[in-house]
């Protein structure tokens, strides 16, 4: 992996980018990018050419990591979410605001600080929404959106995908609701436009369309 402060945050960023995009199954174009990182397409266009020239990306048909780019994404991410467990875990901060602070330590933890915070939390696997901390070995199980619970079933959380971080108000609404990764419950209503009705800890959630279709679940 590349070390600490080798390259630029912009350049961690949008590697970071690239790769909870590809991981989360959302098409790697700069549209998807532009809109993830709240920036203007032209200036996507511009860090792209020059991701490319420094090797981290290829866009020979679609945009897709390097090897090099691969590992520094992965190192980015891994100290994203160890930062996340650790502000959750040992602070108190809630999901959406260790989520925001997580993203200005990625850029400055070390190699010992990574290792010290992982040593401190008992080498966690997963960050706080169930998303795998590369470098850990994790092994998901066999996982379903829980759109596709039928009404009667019940299912354990088990990942909230980065794509839904990014959505406003979004981390507040679950953490709120305990949809929370190890939570169990049951379907109890299902609407033709896609919002589903859950029961989770004696009460009733409404979730839309959009967070159920990509809200990870043990059937």
């Amino acid at each position: 992996m590349p070390a600490s402060g080798e390259h630029h945050p912009a350049f961690e960023e949008y590697c970071e980018c690239i790769f909870e995009l590809d991981e989360d199954d959302v098409a790697v174009i700069q549209a998807r990018i532009a809109e993830r990182l709240l920036v203007s397409r032209p200036a996507v266009s511009e860090m792209i050419r020059r991701l490319e020239a420094e090797g981290l990306i290829t866009t020979d048909g679609a945009i897709r990591l390097t090897t090099s780019g691969e590992a520094l994404a992965q190192l980015v991410v891994r100290r994203h979410r160890l930062a996340e467990r650790f502000l959750t875990d040992m602070l108190g901060l809630s999901w959406a605001e260790a989520h925001k602070e997580a993203g200005k330590w990625e850029h400055v933890i070390s190699d010992r600080v990574d290792a010290a915070i992982s040593r401190v939390l008992d080498n966690p696997t997963t960050c706080p929404h169930g998303n795998p901390i590369p470098g850990t070995g994790y092994a998901p199980p066999v996982l379903v959106p829980l759109s596709e619970i039928e009404v009667g079933n019940s299912f354990t959380i088990n990942r909230i995908p980065e794509e839904l971080e990014f959505t406003p108000g979004l981390l507040d609404f679950l953490e709120e609701a305990s949809i929370l990764p190890g939570m169990s419950g049951l379907m109890t209503a299902a609407s033709p436009d896609g919002t589903m009705t859950i029961e989770i800890e004696g009460h009733h959630v409404g979730v839309g369309s959009f967070a159920s279709a990509r809200i990870l679940v043990i059937a």
